[in-house]
């Protein structure tokens, strides 16, 4: 799958610069994020792994979703565990079947990080931070977050799918007229007229310095492949 270069960089990046990042601006990423899985899940689609890596800012700040390796069509639910252990629903751990619930989750992991720094169930052993999942135990930070954030946040992250924000009868809907975006206007979230809070700094269109380097300085040493091997491809 080809996309259009996103010269902005990673929301990932600028949230590690931050350490973490007011409720305007969680707000706005957050708003963007809804407005997205909205449009995936109208059309059957479950991202399955949302994540600040995987947000990129475009030239004006606006995110785009990117990498959708793990994204499938669903029509009912499926059994495959895939996904970042911090952002993984009870659901997918357990292999009870999952649907387009667990996105929400990853919704109510992702703002509780951009507020914190951190997210809520972490450990160096990815088997822990299962445990600490299912447990469902959330540690708050102190001083505690925003009332209105930590409402939201609890209702993203039900264990129980059926009863999950985003998940029930009215789907997405629920989530927009929660009062963590009461200010919000939906119309203008999806027209792109808010102002993002962070403007990436972009000199042209292929502008790299929003990345970070990652030099391949032994590829010319990487053994080639034989007359036999390209063989097999033949005819691909």
């Amino acid at each position: 799958m080809l996309f259009e270069y996103v010269c902005g960089g990673e929301l990932f990046a600028y949230l590690r610069n931050a350490g973490k990042f007011p409720l305007s601006s969680a707000t706005f990423y957050a708003a963007e994020i809804v407005s997205a899985l909205e449009y995936l899940h109208s059309l059957n689609i479950v991202y399955r792994d949302l994540k600040p890596e995987n947000l990129l800012l475009d030239k004006e700040g606006h995110l785009k979703i990117t990498d959708f390796g793990f994204a499938k069509r669903l029509t009912d639910r499926t059994w495959t565990l895939c996904g970042t252990p911090e952002y993984l629903a009870p659901e997918i751990i357990q292999s009870k079947g999952h649907n387009k619930a667990v996105d929400w989750w990853a919704l109510g992991i992702l703002i509780y990080e951009m507020l914190a720094g951190y997210p809520p169930f972490f450990d160096e052993n990815p088997f822990a931070i299962y445990e600490k999942i299912l447990v469902g135990r959330v540690d708050w930070p102190r001083p505690s977050l925003d009332a209105t954030a930590k409402d939201l946040i609890k209702k993203l992250l039900t264990q129980d799918r059926t009863k999950r924000l985003g998940n029930m009868k009215n789907g997405a809907d629920d989530v927009k007229r929660h009062r963590f975006f009461k200010n919000l206007d939906w119309e203008d979230v999806y027209e792109k007229k808010l102002k993002p809070p962070i403007v990436p700094r972009v000199s042209y269109e292929g502008d790299t310095r929003n990345f970070d380097d990652y030099p391949e300085n032994n590829w010319r040493s990487t053994q080639g492949v034989s007359e036999m091997e390209l063989a097999v491809f033949s005819d691909f």
